[in-house]
């Protein structure tokens, strides 16, 4: 299982906010390049990056930013937010380095199109599924819609995605630790044969052997994305490297 530290993108800055509320706010860093390579340094293999701009604005915001922790780190990166459009696929994919993009909206709104970016792009696209109550929501998560996380994810299952970054909302920034229902609906995405990477709420070392557990008897979890509690050092990415693995 993959350890892939989040540096979440506002303004140039690194930053986190709780349950993707953009009023609540607390800046980790003038220079994302910098802890970028703190999380390279520490030997992660894969950096999440969020676009928070880009996903309130719909479009790719901080792509300058973005390539410069591509070219800084030499680790691979994927990177969500504001992804709508085949542009912008092919400006993070073929321009900025970027190795895979998350797509959440616009599979939900567009599936058709999310098709075809999928086809024409294999194996780099990930369906980014973020849920509140176990139903999808969208637009930089201002909107619940009526759609399970497991129906959307049903939809693609003969597609070669990359993965699917499965994120709990509720969790999200609040250092409360992943939750058995979490857990449970990561393990019915897996059973439907895509990787999935968690989400959301990975606070302690405890959280990440809890996943690292399932990641064995389920190998489709592939990956946990960790955000807030690597900035609030409640866990150090080394520790959690090794514990994933």
């Amino acid at each position: 299982m993959e350890i892939l530290p989040a540096i979440d993108l506002r303004n140039g800055k690194c930053v986190r906010l709780r349950q993707g509320d953009y009023a609540q706010e607390t800046i980790f860093g003038d220079d994302p390049v910098e802890m970028a390579q703190r999380w390279a340094n520490d030997g992660t293999a894969w950096l999440h990056l969020v676009d928070l701009d880009g996903a309130k604005a719909g479009k790719p915001v901080n792509h300058e930013v973005v390539r410069r922790i591509v070219q800084a780190t030499g680790v691979k990166c994927e990177l969500g937010g504001g992804i709508r459009d085949e542009a912008s696929i092919r400006l993070m994919l073929d321009d900025v380095g970027i190795e895979r993009v998350i797509i959440g909206t616009q599979a939900l709104k567009q599936p058709q199109w999310f098709r075809e970016m999928a086809q024409r792009w294999p194996g780099r696209l990930v369906l980014g599924i973020d849920a509140r109550d176990g139903m999808v929501a969208t637009e930089g998560w201002l909107d619940v819609s009526k759609t399970s996380a497991i129906e959307l994810a049903k939809q693609y299952t003969d597609l070669d995605l990359a993965a699917v970054v499965y994120t709990n909302i509720a969790n999200d920034g609040m250092m409360q630790g992943v939750d058995d229902a979490t857990i449970n609906d990561m393990i019915k995405l897996a059973e439907l044969g895509l990787p999935v990477i968690a989400s959301g709420g990975v606070t302690t070392l405890d959280d990440v052997r809890k996943l690292a557990t399932v990641s064995r008897s389920q190998p489709k979890l592939i990956g946990a994305i960790i955000g807030r509690a690597i900035y609030e050092g409640t866990i150090n990415v080394a520790d959690a490297i090794q514990v994933a693995q």
